[in-house]
């Protein structure tokens, strides 16, 4: 960060005086269903935060974009990927077929839905970093070699339409797309933090027996960062009156609490996701609502890489320290304050560490180059 914006950020960062301590209280959510709630399924499964593995996949085959022509979702490699995500997903659960890495994440899968969150926070529009299909793709291979039938798979970004040229990418028929065109919100979710309005959860995650978490690897100019547990801000009715409670330069703001890590407290986020698939194949350096640029750090190119992980605080972690590394603009301290807060309430582990050198002591990182 520089110039003006960093003597702003330093001035603001001195008046706040937001310091995390030990002694932080952790908001904890309150989840009031509506007269008329929509089915829920019940919840799959307890967490386990204190697996920390965080897997780092890359290969630089996997785009092919020039970094002008055309549009940089049509220079993705979907062998490439597959690899990825195989690779991603038996390292992360030790087990050497795709087949039993996904039996390993799901065990005994007998039906329901399988949900996966993706990001549209740009609505497709142009060039602008968004969801790619083929890490999708990838994933809903190792969910049908399980049992998983298509039309049991349910991708949704709530709150923004899911372009066509996304929708015609998906290789498999039956599975349904969710967003704001046929989103209903039949979950109410009240915040323990007076002041703070009321949410309703998607019906896309309440119908849904398992959750897979897409986040893309990128900035963002209010929160600093935008990764896994962001993401669920398309997964709630009215983001927007959040903004001034998750910004942390937003009079609203505090160091000790933040509404996002209530939101993935709900059991309906926490209990059903089984894996955070992170989106690291172009991402975005500067601003969350940019054109993929290429990453010093990955040796001026794009950073071709996937993340895997079952702890949602470890692997926002991991890309939070590559954005920072890579001198994303917005990446402040004060952007990892939510981590602390989601790692107190026993969502996962929080560490910074090196990911380009000395790596991390209490997260499980592990690097692969395809």
């Amino acid at each position: 960060m520089g110039g003006s914006l960093q003597q702003c950020a330093s001035e603001m960062a001195s008046m706040a005086q937001l310091p995390i301590t030990p002694t932080a209280h952790v908001y904890l959510p309150l989840v009031v269903k509506q007269p008329t709630p929509t089915p829920t399924p019940t919840p799959t499964r307890t967490p386990t935060p204190g697996s920390s593995r965080v897997v780092h996949v890359r290969d630089p085959d996997a785009t092919s974009w020039n970094g002008s022509s055309n549009y940089y979702y049509n220079y993705v490699n979907q062998s490439v990927v597959n690899n990825m995500v195989d690779q991603g997903v038996m390292a992360l659960t030790s087990t050497s077929t795709r087949a039993d890495a996904w039996r390993a994440l799901i065990p005994n899968y007998s039906g329901g839905l399988v949900a996966i969150k993706v990001n549209f926070n740009n609505s497709g529009n142009d060039n602008i970093i968004d969801a790619l299909i083929h890490p999708v793709n990838a994933a809903i291979r190792g969910l049908v070699e399980i049992g998983v039938a298509t039309q049991n798979i349910r991708i949704y970004d709530a709150i923004r339409p899911i372009p066509t040229y996304f929708r015609n990418g998906c290789l498999y028929s039956g599975v349904q797309f969710y967003d704001e065109n046929n989103a209903d919100f039949p979950i109410a979710v009240s915040f323990s933090r007076p002041g703070i309005p009321a949410q309703s959860l998607a019906s896309a995650v309440v119908d849904a027996a398992y959750l897979i978490n897409m986040p893309i690897m990128k900035g963002h100019s209010i929160t600093g960062v935008t990764l896994g547990f962001k993401n669920h801000l398309g997964t709630i009715n009215n983001p927007y009156s959040l903004h001034g409670y998750i910004g942390p330069w937003e009079s609203q703001y505090t160091s000790s609490y933040n509404p996002i890590v209530d939101i993935y407290l709900t059991s309906h986020i926490r209990n059903k996701t089984v894996l955070v698939l992170g989106d690291g194949l172009f991402g975005s350096r500067d601003n969350t609502n940019s054109v993929p640029t290429r990453w010093s750090t990955f040796g001026n190119q794009f950073p071709n890489s996937l993340f895997f992980a079952r702890d949602p605080v470890a692997v926002d972690c991991v890309m939070y320290d590559l954005l920072a590394a890579e001198g994303c603009p917005y990446a402040w301290d004060e952007a990892a304050d939510y981590l602390r807060l989601a790692a107190a309430a026993g969502l996962g582990v929080y560490e910074r560490g090196d990911p380009w050198g000395s790596g991390y002591t209490h997260i499980d990182y592990v690097k692969m180059n395809l």
